[in-house]
């Protein structure tokens, strides 16, 4: 295929050979495979920030730490100098996560670099050697979604053990290859020690796994895994071979404000989710 702008600095510089696929298209980023010597790689090319829908982005930015004074005040402002600040540090976010969890062993792509504002990575492979499928588009069976659950558990453990929360872990954002589920799309990861969020953005990404995997094995929605979870985290007594019950006794006399501000969130993201589908199967 011809290779978008985007991809033409990588061929010319000899770091791809050739762009053999749009794989997908979405408000965020476009991904295709593309030609590395022998191997067929990923591609990740970002749109420019004022083509992004991002909601509530400060939310996710909180706590990162920005290169310099006029960088950090260029971010609180909505001019060029802002924006391009704001592209480079959610580029530079992602592979930096990447790079991260795959060293704390937690399952995503293998990362290859960035290359002007492209991130190269690993192509998530299915068991015949074709592009993996998204979770939401894999048929579970009730003891697979156990399994699934207990892993993607496992996995959201080791990424708060490494320091980070995901931000927007879904059925959308989590690819399935011979050996099962696979983490993607990581721009939005949240530092679980400096951000006044982070139990929210984990306690979301968690229901959202008990939500995905309940529909086949409905006896995971009534798990509570999210808060036993952070309970162990800010006693510092979380590592990742800590023994999850599942269950967690509230206080019923405390109002739960962040329950209730975790359902108003979670229906916004469903209704980003949906919107996302549509426009996807539109770019397609």
């Amino acid at each position: 295929m011809k290779p978008p702008k985007e991809l033409q600095p990588l061929i010319d510089d000899g770091v791809v050979d050739e762009v053999l696929r749009r794989l997908q298209g979405g408000k965020e980023a476009s991904v295709y495979t593309v030609a590395c010597g022998k191997d067929i790689r990923c591609a990740k090319v970002y749109k420019q920030a004022e083509q992004r829908g991002f909601h509530n982005l400060a939310r996710y930015q909180e706590g990162r730490k920005t290169r310099g004074s006029r960088d950090a005040r260029a971010l609180g402002k909505h001019g060029r100098h802002g924006r391009r600040v704001q592209e480079a540090e959610w580029q530079s976010a992602e592979i930096q996560a990447l790079y991260r969890l795959a060293a704390a062993g937690v399952r995503v792509p293998a990362p290859y670099g960035v290359y002007d504002g492209v991130l190269l990575m690993e192509l998530v492979q299915d068991a015949s050697g074709h592009p993996a499928p998204r979770l939401n588009d894999v048929e579970i069976s009730p003891e697979q979604a156990r399994l699934w659950h207990q892993f993607m558990i496992e996995q959201i453990v080791l990424m708060l053990c490494a320091g980070l929360i995901h931000g927007d872990l879904s059925e959308f954002n989590i690819l399935v290859d011979g050996n099962g589920p696979v983490i993607i799309d990581l721009p939005q990861a949240v530092n679980a020690a400096a951000n006044n969020s982070a139990f929210r953005m984990l306690e979301r990404d968690v229901n959202n796994m008990r939500e995905t995997f309940g529909r086949a094995a409905p006896e995971l929605l009534d798990t509570e895994y999210a808060r036993e979870i952070w309970k162990l985290y800010e006693a510092s007594e979380l590592t990742p071979e800590s023994v999850l019950t599942g269950r967690f006794e509230r206080d019923p006399t405390l109002a739960d404000v962040d329950a209730v501000l975790t359902q108003i969130e979670d229906e916004r993201r469903e209704a980003e989710a949906r919107q996302r589908r549509r426009d996807e199967a539109d770019a397609l």
